[in-house]
């Protein structure tokens, strides 16, 4: 497979392919100081310096060796969160020191995939399989204090801070229909549906001036979150207003699973998968 990595401009459309390798890439981290993304590929992580895009620098994570594409990196840039498969359903949470080390384990249940930091640094979101289902949760760093923040059926996916802290946004099918974007305080109250389209949306992230949330688009009926499928980028308002298409390719899973914005906003980074 083709990945090819994305940097594009969302005042001017432009976009920039910093990193194309025949392998698969996926869900690039914009660190805090802008000045490097992490990936991953073949169940390890990687850096990619934007001074030199074309190398995949090795983070080492030590044994865990099987991660997926559920990591992100701390609002001071100190540590990252990693998620770790070795087979499926479960998925552990780790942390470690953004230059490599030792990884520490974060949850104590699987499967759980982080998603999220809140800004002041203290929480993680995640999603989780707690009694059967997939709820969003949030923890301490140390994976104490798990609050399962939503109930009752379906699939959640994907939480992510507003930078004011206020919000958590994700996906959910809980409705009853394919997946919309909701919003909810970070203690789980005031839960707000923000789309209701024909398409099937996951993996909001607000962007961190505030003006607006990214988001992936499937096609209408597309079940879960697959990957190598025609499928959009989108922009709306905080508001769940103004949505519009700011790029088209083929992609879905690993394309923006997690936090992608550059620290100031404007730009975001994604992988894209051509046909090829």
């Amino acid at each position: 497979m083709i990945s090819e990595i994305v940097l594009h401009n969302i005042h001017t459309g432009a976009e920039e392919v910093i990193h194309r390798a025949d392998a698969h890439i996926e869900a690039p981290n914009w660190s805090p100081c802008g000045s490097f993304l992490v990936v991953n590929s073949g169940g390890h992580i990687y850096r990619i310096d934007l001074s030199a895009p074309q190398t995949l620098v090795l983070i080492d994570t030590g044994p865990i060796t099987h991660c997926n594409n559920d990591h992100g990196i701390s609002p001071d840039g100190a540590t990252l969160m990693i998620s770790d498969s070795p087979g499926r359903g479960t998925s552990i949470i780790y942390q470690l020191p953004i230059g490599g080390g030792a990884p520490q384990q974060v949850t104590p249940l699987a499967p759980s995939y982080w998603h999220g930091w809140s800004p002041d640094g203290k929480r993680i979101a995640y999603t989780a399989r707690r009694d059967g289902v997939f709820h969003i949760c949030t923890s301490e760093l140390d994976g104490t204090d798990e609050v399962i923040l939503t109930d009752g059926p379906g699939h959640r996916d994907g939480p992510d801070y507003t930078a004011d802290g206020n919000w958590i946004w994700f996906n959910s099918d809980h409705h009853g229909k394919g997946a919309d974007l909701w919003r909810m305080r970070p203690d789980g109250r005031d839960l707000q549906q923000m789309s209701d389209d024909d398409r099937v949306n996951w993996f909001p992230h607000p962007s961190p001036d505030g003006t607006c949330v990214l988001y992936l688009a499937y096609p209408n009926g597309t079940t879960g979150h697959p990957a190598d499928l025609p499928v959009a980028l989108r922009l709306m308002d905080p508001d769940g207003e103004n949505i519009r298409t700011i790029a088209k390719f083929n992609g879905g899973q690993g394309s923006i699973n997690v936090p992608c914005w550059h620290p100031k906003g404007g730009r975001f980074a994604y992988a894209r998968y051509p046909s090829e």
